[in-house]
């Protein structure tokens, strides 16, 4: 559910509503000081004082922050805490998921290796649980055309938003209507609206070609297939479904409010928009440290540009899908896209500039998706970006899948936990509101039966290889409220100690 990483001496958790922090182990950087100092044989280094478990210089406190000398203690290193599972109590089994995928000349090895990989993707999801939730899987492509201009590959307003459901393999059978849907019964059994394996038929409709726009617009392209204009698209969008929107592209987003970027009587260096070429996207959507996108070379510190004259500022595309639900962590976002840097502005054989790869594989490079990586930090922990540039997807839509899996609700424990198990586990209600409560529930005194606990609400952690086969503790924590009425939103939040991660 989880992936830990090390940063600068912290535990910090990954595609997660919930981030801890902990101050653990022998050395490295401790909140608090700068530079060298750290943890020292289990105190604070000379000069420095523990104040909250932290090593502090006092003279770097104002005044009114020094603790007087009954607060200060030497400092020993405590074992790390970290959050290693947040548990919705009503889990929301209702998913839809937009594919936003990348037609352009250069995809064909990244389509085919999202085929390949969505079996995966799919086993994922079918160990939340309960099962595979129910799903409506659709795809679009990232054309939405030129506007007037006769570029080839890019026709009027492109595929426009609308889901994709033509067959794109020899002999296989799309859905039934214009998306898949894949709806549990209570009895076991689901309703579907296509014959055969469900992977099978996503990779039927989802390898959609390289003959599409080679200004791609994907922000643009998932916009028009949820804001309602396009009546073959209904019925995708649930009201009560959480909603998962994934994007596969080699190319940063160029979604384009003024068409006349696309003007194809311009095409000299000396021109306003410059070379007809893709660089306008980079050019006009981004903006570096200094203001010369048109100068070979390095940049620094780029995002995207929020006053163009021609394309959409990035939340837009934010605030649209947050918008879509009353509440905007039900929105799931991830990219498997070009690294957000190196960012270098080189030169084509014409001289003129171009935008050289972040990133390259076997199967091919990809430039820096700038835009799409604000797009999807905009989605605090509920969002995952990966690279597109690996031999293949695979490991990118399993990070993904883990995403969707922690969000609709997973009761696998994760990370590097201490034996014998030390844990807390918080019973959660009004979820980041004012009125937040939070209580500390017990472990069962009947594990064998804890609904016939004397304690309730309890917990028991038990190991569960159905259920957690890919964590590394393939540990399952089942909470047992008592007869009560659990508000919206309430979650069980489970802290353990942690060995270090070097």
């Amino acid at each position: 559910m989880k992936r830990i990483r090390r940063v600068h001496g912290w535990m910090v958790m990954v595609g997660v509503a919930v981030v801890a922090t902990s101050a653990c182990g022998s050395s490295g950087p401790v909140k608090g000081t700068e530079g060298g100092d750290c943890y020292d044989n289990g105190t604070c280094n000379e000069g420095l004082v523990c104040l909250s478990d932290h090593c502090v210089d006092l003279g770097d406190l104002p005044d009114a922050a020094v603790p007087d000398a009954a607060e200060l203690s030497m400092c020993t290193v405590p074992p790390c805490d970290d959050v290693v599972a947040v548990i919705p109590t009503e889990i929301n089994r209702d998913l839809d998921l937009l594919f936003v995928i990348d037609n352009s000349g250069s995809m064909a090895e990244e389509q085919a290796s999202l085929q390949s990989s969505t079996g995966r993707f799919l086993n994922v999801l079918a160990n939340i649980e309960g099962g595979l939730p129910n799903l409506h899987m659709g795809v679009v492509s990232t054309d939405v055309g030129a506007g007037p201009f006769n570029i080839s590959g890019c026709s009027g307003q492109g595929d426009n938003g609308i889901l994709q459901n033509a067959p794109r393999n020899a002999g296989c059978s799309p859905p039934a209507g214009q998306f898949i849907s894949d709806i549990g019964n209570p009895d076991g059994t689901r309703n579907t609206n296509y014959t055969g394996d469900l992977a099978d038929v996503f990779g039927c409709i989802a390898r959609l070609g390289i003959d599409g726009c080679g200004f791609e617009q994907p922000l643009e392209s998932a916009l028009r297939a949820l804001d309602g204009r396009n009546a073959q698209n209904a019925g995708f969008l649930r009201s009560n479904a959480l909603l998962g929107i994934i994007l596969l592209s080699d190319e940063d987003d160029c979604s384009t409010e003024n068409t006349q970027m696309f003007d194809t009587s311009q095409n000299s260096i000396d021109d306003p928009l410059g070379p007809l070429s893709s660089f306008r996207c980079f050019d006009f959507g981004v903006v570096c440290d200094p203001d010369n996108p048109r100068t070979t070379g390095t940049k620094a510190d780029c995002r995207p540009r929020e006053d163009s004259a021609y394309m959409y500022p990035v939340g837009r595309y934010v605030d649209f899908f947050r918008g879509l639900k009353g509440d905007p962590s039900d929105v799931i976002v991830a990219g498997i896209i070009g690294d957000s840097d190196p960012v270098v502005v080189g030169t084509d054989l014409n001289s003129h500039p171009k935008l050289d790869p972040s990133c390259m594989s076997a199967s091919g490079t990809a430039v820096p998706g700038i835009r799409l990586h604000s797009f999807l930090e905009g989605f605090p922990g509920r969002n995952a970006i990966t690279t597109i540039c690996n031999e293949d997807v695979s490991d990118a839509i399993t990070v993904i899948a883990e995403l969707l899996r922690s969000v609709i609700g997973s009761p696998c424990l994760s990370g590097p936990l201490t034996t014998p198990l030390d844990c807390t586990v918080e019973d959660v209600r009004f979820v980041g509101q004012p009125s937040e409560e939070r209580s500390e529930l017990p472990a069962c005194d009947n594990p064998s039966n804890p609904n016939g606990s004397s304690n309730l609400p309890c917990y028991r952690i038990q190991q569960d290889l159905a259920t957690c086969p890919d964590t590394e503790t393939q540990l399952a924590l089942f909470a047992y409220p008592e007869d009560r009425v659990t508000p919206s939103g309430t979650v069980v939040v489970v802290t353990c100690k942690v060995d270090e991660v070097p």
